[in-house]
């Protein structure tokens, strides 16, 4: 699976449950929430205030 700012936060998390250390790291502890279910990375990192080229790059190299 290639990760994007495109990419639907729970499609990452049910491929490698790994990918909860990297959102949590950024400060996104909802992940359990239900608009976590269908959020892009950009979308919540919008909300967030947090640079979403960062966070896929984090979790690309988490889940290499």
């Amino acid at each position: 699976m290639e990760i994007t700012k495109e990419t639907i936060i729970s499609d990452i998390l049910d491929i490698n449950g790994d990918a909860a250390e990297v959102f949590m790291e950024y400060g996104m502890h909802c992940l359990g929430c239900a608009c976590a279910r269908g959020e892009t990375i950009e979308e919540a990192c919008a909300v967030h205030d947090i640079n979403p080229d960062e966070l896929v790059e984090a979790l690309k190299k988490k889940l290499a």
